[in-house]
Formats: structure tokens, sequence, C-alpha cells
């Protein structure tokens, strides 16, 4: 058999998943010089991006400009897009194999990790994930419910993610006003009657996971004063010393911000952000209506591992924060795809830099890969799924040159169009994607906001003329 990868037998992806993993995974390949690659991309929503359109916060704009980035790959004559068909239920498995000599598998981290606490099913406590997909429009979380008339919030996690929800939760509308966030949220935000928001850290400020800028913008709101416990600010020894042994640059300046927060005066803006430190939740407490009244809180202290690296342990000193709403962000999680064979305990597909792997045999399953979150979990910045991408990239052209891939029996173009025409007439193409970012763009531009997002699938399709 002739190996794939010329005019005459080109190399048929399939890659599953339209966020940055996958873009870059279809421009490593395009680049590759002497290889004819064919690259359909499938995606459940209609809207490409995935967590730069449904995850980054819609105050952050600037981020959002990589998209352009997407749309130069997607512009490649080999480049197909088929929105709005969903694995295991459009296509199978089965139906990729029969269609394609290599399968890459993108997407990312769907679902949260649970805190493991009593309380957590209680009226008020949410997945941050949901929070955030809710104020970005994704279409599963519009009918999510968020009981804003509460005074107090809790968030509980110092990474990113934690940071956006504290941030979107202390904006105030005119700030809001300006960003593509989700018109319903909007309106809601805009009536909420937030007056302090709690964003808790199980370790000290020198182990946060947020990143300088991150952390930095929280102290340049309008409408909301920031405040760090100075005890909580300060050091202890183990950390101290630590720091003094790294000289890590960016810690240091971590430190120096959070402390700087802490001797701030406070300006009497309408809300406030209390940045805590070594600080756990072990109860998220209701009242007689299952509604959550009170978080419980345990102090830590630091100790080191044999590895060197500094761990929480509880102290058994308690309190309660009177909170009307938790938010949990300690951790992504990745979603088992019907087929391919998942490591549960760490939320990924089993994988050997992105060759998945069967774990029976711990053998690569051939013409199969994952890239992004769903292959080495939820770390990094958009950024880091390129190299990412290259690495499982580097190893499907190792086994491309070795022979090693799938032998569809109908790899013409045609013949999955043909079959999803059939399984999901209403697919979208990358020029349907086109003419809705153009609308959202034009309706943003008369109300003077960056864009106003189509949250509904069938508002979607109807703007298509479907």
């Amino acid at each position: 058999m002739v190996q794939p990868g010329t005019a005459a037998n080109p190399l048929r992806v399939a890659i599953i998943g339209s966020g940055p993993t996958g873009f870059y995974a279809a421009d490593q390949l395009f680049k590759q010089e002497g290889l004819v690659v064919q690259v359909d991309m499938f995606d459940r929503l209609p809207t490409p991006y995935g967590l730069v359109r449904g995850g980054v916060a819609p105050d952050h704009q600037k981020i959002k400009s990589v998209t352009a980035a997407y749309d130069r790959t997607a512009a490649h004559p080999n480049f197909r897009f088929y929105g709005n068909v969903e694995l295991g239920k459009h296509i199978t498995l089965d139906d990729l194999r029969d269609h394609y000599h290599q399968i890459i598998f993108c997407t990312g981290a769907q679902t949260d990790r649970s805190m493991g606490i009593p309380g957590e099913e209680l009226q008020g406590s949410h997945a941050a994930t949901e929070f955030v997909a809710w104020y970005n429009g994704h279409p599963d979380y519009g009918d999510c419910q968020f009981d804003l008339t509460q005074e107090r919030a809790a968030v509980v996690g110092v990474g990113n993610v934690a940071v956006d929800v504290a941030r979107i939760l202390c904006r105030t509308p005119e700030e809001l006003a300006a960003t593509d966030i989700a018109d319903y949220a909007l309106a809601a935000l805009n009536r909420s009657n937030i007056k302090e928001v709690y964003l808790l850290g199980r370790r000290g400020p020198a182990q946060a996971a947020f990143t300088n800028p991150e952390i930095k913008e929280l102290g340049e709101l309008a409408g909301a004063d920031i405040y760090v416990p100075p005890a909580e600010a300060e050091l202890d020894e183990l950390s101290r010393a630590e720091l003094q042994r790294t000289q890590d640059r960016l810690a240091l300046k971590k430190v120096e911000i959070l402390q700087g927060f802490a001797q701030r005066p406070d300006e009497d803006k309408p809300r406030q952000l209390v940045v805590r430190f070594l600080v756990s939740p072990v109860e998220i407490l209701g009242d007689e209506k299952g509604r959550v009244r009170a978080i419980k809180l345990v102090k830590n202290k630091l100790y080191a591992t044999e590895a060197g690296t500094l761990r929480a342990e509880p102290t058994g000193e308690y309190e309660e924060l009177p909170v009307g709403m938790v938010f949990r962000s300690v951790g992504y999680r990745g979603v088992p795809l019907p087929g391919v064979p998942f490591n549960d305990k760490w939320g990924v597909i089993f994988n050997n830099k992105g060759r998945v792997i069967n774990p029976d045999t711990q053998q690569p399953v051939v013409g199969e890969y994952c890239a992004g979150w769903i292959k080495r979990g939820p770390s990094g910045v958009i950024g880091t799924n390129k190299p990412d991408a290259a690495e499982t990239v580097t190893c499907m052209l190792e086994d491309l040159a070795q022979g090693l891939t799938l032998r569809p029996s109908q790899p013409e173009p045609a013949a999955i169009e043909a079959l999803i025409r059939q399984r999901q007439p209403q697919y979208v193409t990358y020029q349907d994607w086109l003419r809705l970012n153009e609308i959202e763009l034009a309706k943003g531009k008369e109300l003077g906001r960056p864009r106003l997002k189509f949250t509904r699938v069938e508002d979607m399709l109807a703007a298509l003329g479907r």
C-alpha cells in the first residue's frame, strides 16, 4: 500500500475539538514540507475556539485576539470544520477509523474537580467552571441560576480561573458593559447585591497559582477595594527560605504585590475583595431551606515533603465565614470519550507523549493521538498548548514514516461529508461560523461593545437561515 501523504493519497486527519490545541495541531501538520494532509476538525458546538470563546474572561479581550491565527489556519484549502457535530452522538470512533488515517483528540478538560467536603450539594454552591461558562454565553449553561441577591461570596482556589470569577463578581456595570459578556449575564450582574468576595488559598502567598498580571489587576478595580490580612501576607519561615534559595523573580514579585495590598488603605469603594491564605474549606454550612449560609475553614501551616515541595496541613483552628454563595475553583478535569482509553484518576486520556495507549497492553493504539489538557491535564496558558500539540504531531509523523496508520475504507473527503450530512444535517462549516462572527461583531458595535454573542444553538442556526 502506498504511504499516505501524497497528492494522489493525502494523509487524512480528524481533529476532535476546536480549541487552541486543535488549531495548533492542524497548523503543525500543514507546515510539514512535502506532506499533503487534509484536516477535518469536529466540535459539538457550532462555534470554534474552545476555551478562548467559552473560558477566557470577557474583560480580557486582548487574549482573545489569538483567534486571528486560528482563522489563518482554517483558511488553508485542505481544512474543513464540522461544527455542531458530536462524537458519540452524530459520529462514532468506528466512523472516524473508516474515514481517516489518524485521529487527534483535543477535547480539553470540560468539567471541574469537587472539593470532597460536606455541603457541596447545597443550593448556592457552584463549580467555578459553570459560572465562567454562564457569563461567557456557552450554550450548555445559559439556564444556570446564581443567586446574586446574596451579599457575600467565597471563591475557593487561587488560580487564574478563581481570580476571573472574583473579578467579574466585583466589576461595575460600566466595566462589564465594555466587554463581550453574555447579555443575560450582564443584566443579572448589573442587579447584583454582592458586597464582599473572599478568595481562599490553602497555601501561602508564594505558592498561589495565579499569575502576577492577574493579581495586579485585582488592585485596579473601579468599584472594589482589595484587602489581604497582613498576617496572611507574611511569609512563613519555609516559604522565606525557599524564595531566598531559588530567587524566583516571579514569586518574589507576587509576594511584593500581595504585601502591598495588605498595607493599602481602604478607599471606601462599594465592594471589598478579600484575599486569604493558609485556609482550607472543611464544610459548607446550610440553612433550614438547604441554602448556603457559611463556609467552615481550617487554618493551615506549611510543611516540607521529602521531595522538598511545600504542602499545607490543618492546625485544628477553625473559623466560619458567613457567605451565601461558594464557587469551587480547585481544578478542571477531562471527560471520557466513547471508546477512548481514559485514566479516571488523572482525568486524562491514557497516553505517552500524545500517543493513545491501551492500558491493558501498554501499547499505542494505532492512529489515535491526543493533545492539550485531555493529554496532560489542566496546566499552563493558551500558548502552552503549542509545544504540546507539536510533540503530538511529531509522534504522528514518526508513526506515519513507519507505516503505522489506520487504513480507512473510505478516505475520500466526500464520504465523511455525506455521512455527516445524513446524520447531522444542521452541521456548521467554517464559512458559516465566519458569518455568525460578523453578525455578533455588528450587533456589538451597535451597542458600543466588542460583540454580542449568540448564546443558543437554535439562534445561531436561525441566523444562518436554517
